[in-house]
Order: C-alpha cells, then sequence, then structure tokens
C-alpha cells in the first residue's frame, strides 16, 4: 500500500486519494498481518480523502473492522463487503435484502460515510444499499488528539501514560560488537536472534543501524529488515532506521511496512538539504529524529541545543509539512567524566535543553542514546548501568519521552548502592571538581577493573518471605521454585503463597514503576518471574481443590486481554488464583476483540 501511494503522489499527485484495506479473515488483519489500525497508521501520512474495508469477508464478519476503522481514521470511511462468504463453488448467495440492511445498520451505528459491494455483488445490490441508506445521517469525522503514533504488524500510540519509551539498541553495528560479528560475517539468522531478545526484554521499538566502513550498508540493512519481517514476534513492533546516510535511511524505509521512524536528520548541511531530507522521510511515512547539529557542528551546550531544536522545528513544521508529533529531538547525549573540563557539564546540558525544548516547541518528543554518557566507562558494566539508571530518572522528570537502550540491562533506581549512586550523581550534575576521579577510583574496587561481576547472594539469607519478595522485584528466576516450595510447605496453602510474599514484590514494582525508578523491561523480567513461580504452584492448587472434593461455583468469569495487548502475565495470574477459589474461569488469550468476548461471555452467561 506504502508503495503504491508514493507512486501515485510521484505521477499524479493532484489526483485525491482512497485507501481501502483487505481483512483476510476472523484473525482482523491483512494478508501480511497487520491490523487495522497499524494499516492505518501506516498510510495516514498519504492524507488520503477516505479509507475503507472491502473484500473478503462479508458485511457480518467485517463489522468490527468497519467499527475500528471508524475510530481510528479522521477521514470518510467506506465499506464494500462481498455478499457474503463464498459458498463451496466458489460463489456468493447473500440476497441484496440481507446485504442492505447490514450496511444500514453499521450507518446507523455512525461507523460508515459511504457504503457499496464487492465480490457477489451486483446492481441490484448496490441499489438497495442505497435505498436502505438514504435517509441515515452520514457519519461525523472525528478529530483525534495528536499524539505520535506508529506500527509494525500492530500499532503503538505514545500517550501520557505510556510512560519512558524503551528503544532497543542492540541491533545497531556500531555499538555492539556481538551484532556487527554476526552481520559482517553472513550470520543474520543469528542477527535476527538478537533482534528477537530486545523485543522479549522489553523493546517498543527496535533501533537498527548498519554503519559499518566495509559494509554494504544499504545491503545489509534491506535484508536484515525483510528478515525481521518474517518473524511476527519481532515484526509487530515499529522499527526505527538508524544511519547517518540518507540513501541507507531511504533504503530502510521503503522496507518497512509499518509507520516506523528515521534516525537521524540534521541541519549540519545547511538549510536546503535539511528540508530535503524531512520530505523524504514524510514521503515514506515516517517521523524523524532531529539531531542537534548545525552548520557549525555538535551542539554541547543548553543554549545551542535549544536554538538548533528551535531552527529545525520551524523549518519542519512550516516548510516541510511535519506535524509536530511525528518530530522527536535528540539534544546529544555526550559523554561525561571523560577528564577533559569542557565535558563535566553535558549530563546536566542535555537534562536542562530538554526542559526549555518542550516548552519552546510544543508537540515534540525527546530522545537520545543513553549509552553514549558511560563511554569513559566501558568495559564496566556495573557502573554504566548505575549511571544510565540515575541519568533516566532525572532526565525524564525534564521530559524525555524515549532512550535508545539495551533493553535487558536496566538497573532498578533504588538497588542502586548508595555510595554508588552519590558519585553517579556526581558525575551527571557537576557536583564536584573531583567527581570523576572518585568514580574511577570507586569502579575499581566494585568490578574488579570491570572486567566480570560477580554474583551476589546475600538475598538468600533472609527468611523466604523476604527472598520470594527479592526475587519477584528482581526478576531472578534461579531459586523462584526452590522458594516457592519452601513458602507452601510453611503456608500449608499454596494460595497464600502467592497472595502474601509474591504479591508483596508485584506492589513494590508496581510503586517503583509508577514513581520511574523503574522501567518496562525490569517489569517484564519482574512479571516472568511471578508467572514461574505460579506456574510452579498450580498443579498443588488444582490437587487441593480436588481433594476438598467442593464442586461448588461461586461464579463464572470471562478472562482476555483486549485487543492490542499481548500481555498476559496478569491475567494468568488472576485467572489461577479465581479457579483456585472456585470460580470458573473462561481465558480466551490476548489480543481479543470486544466483541469476541462479549459474545462470549453472552453465550456462557458469565457473572
Amino acid at each position: 500500500a506504502k508503495a503504491a501511494i508514493a507512486a501515485v503522489r510521484e505521477v499524479a499527485p493532484e489526483i485525491p486519494l482512497f485507501v481501502s484495506v483487505t481483512i483476510v479473515d476472523r484473525s482482523g488483519r491483512n494478508l501480511s498481518g497487520q491490523t487495522v489500525e497499524a494499516f492505518w497508521t501506516s498510510v495516514e501520512h498519504s492524507e488520503p480523502f477516505a479509507a475503507g474495508v472491502n473484500c473478503s469477508l462479508g458485511a457480518t464478519e467485517m463489522r468490527p473492522y468497519v467499527e475500528a476503522m471508524s475510530r481510528v481514521a479522521p477521514v470518510y470511511v467506506i465499506c464494500y463487503p462481498n455478499a457474503g462468504l463464498p459458498n463451496s463453488f466458489g460463489g456468493y448467495d447473500e440476497q441484496p435484502p440481507t446485504t442492505s440492511s447490514l450496511l444500514k445498520e453499521f450507518a446507523k451505528a455512525g461507523f460508515l460515510n459511504a457504503a457499496g459491494g464487492c465480490c457477489g455483488t451486483g446492481p441490484e445490490h448496490i441499489r438497495q444499499i442505497r435505498e436502505a441508506m438514504a435517509t441515515i445521517p452520514a457519519r461525523q469525522v472525528p478529530k483525534l488528539e495528536p499524539r505520535p503514533r506508529f506500527s509494525g504488524l500492530e500499532p503503538f500510540e505514545i500517550s501520557p501514560d505510556s510512560g519512558f519509551v524503551v528503544i532497543g539498541e542492540r541491533t545497531n553495528v556500531t555499538g555492539s560488537i556481538r551484532f556487527r560479528r554476526l552481520i559482517e560475517s553472513g550470520d543474520f539468522a543469528g542477527a535476527v536472534q538478537v533482534a528477537l531478545e530486545q523485543v522479549r526484554g522489553g523493546a517498543n521499538l527496535l533501533d537498527v543501524n548498519m554503519d559499518a566502513d566495509l559494509l554494504d550498508s544499504e545491503a545489509a540493512m534491506v535484508r536484515f529488515l525483510n528478515l525481521i519481517a518474517t518473524e511476527p514476534e519481532i515484526a509487530r513492533i515499529p522499527v526505527m532506521v538508524d544511519s547517518s546516510k540518507i540513501s541507507v535511511l531511504e533504503a530502510g524505509l521503503k522496507c518497512l511496512q509499518g509507520k516506523g521512524v528515521a534516525n537521524s536528520i540534521s541541519l549540519k548541511g545547511g538549510e536546503e538539504s535539511f528540508l530535503e531530507q524531512a520530505r523524504l522521510v514524510r514521503m515514506h511515512g515516517a517521523a524523524a529524529v532531529v539531531m542537534a547539529f548545525d552548520e557549525v557542528g555538535q551542539a554541547d551546550t543548553v543554549e545551542r541545543k535549544v536554538a538548533i531544536c528551535s531552527r529545525a522545528y520551524d523549518l519542519l513544521v512550516d516548510k516541510a509539512g511535519f506535524p509536530p508529533e511525528d518530530i522527536i529531538f535528540d539534544p546529544n547525549v555526550l559523554p561525561i567524566a571523560t577528564g577533559i573540563e569542557e565535558h563535566a557539564g553535558y549530563a546536566k546540558a542535555f537534562i536542562e535543553a530538554t526542559r526549555q525544548i518542550k516548552r519552546r516547541c510544543p508537540g515534540v518528543h525527546i530522545s537520545g542514546g543513553i549509552s553514549n554518557l558511560s563511554f569513559s566507562f566501558r568495559g564496566n558494566d556495573r557502573v554504566r548501568e548505575a549511571i544510565h539508571s540515575a541519568f533516566l530518572f532525572h532526565a525524564i522528570r525534564a521530559g524525555l519521552d524515549m532512550g535508545i537502550v539495551n533493553a535487558g540491562q536496566l538497573v532498578v533506581y533504588e538497588d542502586i548502592p548508595k555510595d554508588l549512586l552519590e558519585m553517579v550523581e556526581d558525575i551527571i550534575f557537576d557536583r564536584r571538581p573531583d567527581a570523576t576521579e572518585r568514580l574511577v577510583e570507586f569502579a575499581k574496587s566494585i568490578s574488579g577493573g570491570g572486567t566480570k561481576r560477580e554474583v551476589d547472594l546475600t538475598w538468600r539469607e533472609g527468611p523466604v518471605e523476604e527472598r520470594l519478595k527479592y526475587a519477584v522485584l528482581h526478576g531472578e528466576v534461579a531459586y523462584i521454585e526452590e522458594d516457592a516450595e519452601e513458602a507452601r510447605v510453611k503456608y500449608g496453602k499454596p494460595l497464600l503463597v502467592i497472595e502474601g510474599p509474591m504479591m508483596d514484590g508485584m506492589k513494590v514494582v508496581g510503586d517503583l514503576f509508577g514513581a520511574g525508578k523503574m522501567f518496562l523491561p525490569q517489569v517484564v523480567k519482574s512479571a516472568r518471574a511471578m508467572k514461574r513461580a505460579v506456574a510452579y504452584l498450580e498443579p498443588f492448587m488444582q490437587a487441593e481443590k480436588k481433594a476438598s472434593g467442593s464442586q461448588r461455583v461461586r461464579g463464572k468469569l470471562v478472562l482476555a486481554t483486549v485487543k492490542g495487548d499481548v500481555h498476559d502475565i496478569g491475567k494468568n495470574i488472576v485467572g489461577v488464583v479465581l479457579a483456585c477459589n472456585n470460580y470458573e474461569v473462561h481465558d480466551l488469550g490476548v489480543m481479543v476483540p470486544a466483541d469476541k468476548i462479549l459474545d462470549t461471555a453472552i453465550e456462557l452467561g458469565a457473572d
């Protein structure tokens, strides 16, 4: 669809554009796997006058997808279904009165601005559709709140409740030795596994960079993006195409089915070059990361960062037609604690510039490559992770919305030892002239020169309740089944273990996440630890229930995660607890459309 749009815009830009999607079955996805919402996000940049759903399904099956389009598309919505589903001979049996009455109901529900027919419909179908809808008011085109919206196979929207957005950094040949070796050796299957690890670690977007001196960057980018597009677990999230070369950015953007992000463009080549790059990114339907560079060079002070970003904002909005919500500024996360006096204020300058850019440029978002900050301590992961978490804690409060980080290696802010935290924040805020020397000296004592990290098992010395709480909070699974068994024996009932020390741990996770001291990848790890312990205890709960002989059902429930939500750990825990309390639980799984949840509840007579 995006390629067709680009062709139309190039050949006949004056012709009004109308886009339509075919949902191939009741999974609610098109042939390549996108949901209606993800499809619309992918093509919205083309500014069509109308969007529709057509073919493959009859009106009965098409209803939820037409409803979805009417909800997300602030343009006219059109529906032209088949005359029902095909019969065994490939023909269509649905008669005009049926098709027209179904579309009339769509119109009455406020879904449509126009309707028609596709396979199996004829002149009489169209006549009756027109007659049925003649007196029904057209749908009112909604006005949606401007927000950053991206997509892979599924949509991803950044809202005020989204929290910090994690952009996975390990699929980057300049930042990951492992990934670079895999790409340079031609082991693209191994490189895909790196991407999968980032997604499973909690990345919301995936940053892909192929800028290596001896690498054909364009070819490597295209090959890798085409490969991850065939992996549904990876392809569901949006991609950030990362390169300093506009040709590589363009090659990558052409591969994206969804709406991605181009990282990056800047003013270092002047305004005309900048606008040309911006229009190219816009043509491919992507958002843009804009670096704080200009013709003079890289901005390193608050004043320069704000001035360059303000200038770029005005050019993008006024001359390139960029919506502010598709602009992501990177005010340059630069290394600190390098021993060079001029570098001492870089972190503080980024944080203050973030505040001012947000005020000066309404609607934009702020990002940064977080690992750049701790480059001086490469090889010492413990210090680097402490620097990253402390910096994020303060930068997020100043307005940082997202960052390129290793999704699997973020330490909980509260877990940073107080002495290390003090020294880390000394270098972040440039609080004392000897801050760098103190941290360098301290680093030698905590990590043996930074090459290895010793496993700290002192938490194993506490009572089982504290051990379970710690394991859940930190996502530690090595001993969780052993501790769950000890607690089961101690408490006598496995359900009390879940409702007691394990839920105590999850409550702390929720509090830290809400306070910005914990990030999504860490929450995912905690939830996996909880899930593993529950899975261990579940057979004991089932056996206990069977032995009690209690058959009285206290209520009937239908559980599911709604369409757009794949996070099922909380749902699974609730289901286990309810089932063990004599509730009849019907679990529909994840990504379940609302109509299926309601239909099932009605069919089962759920309470």
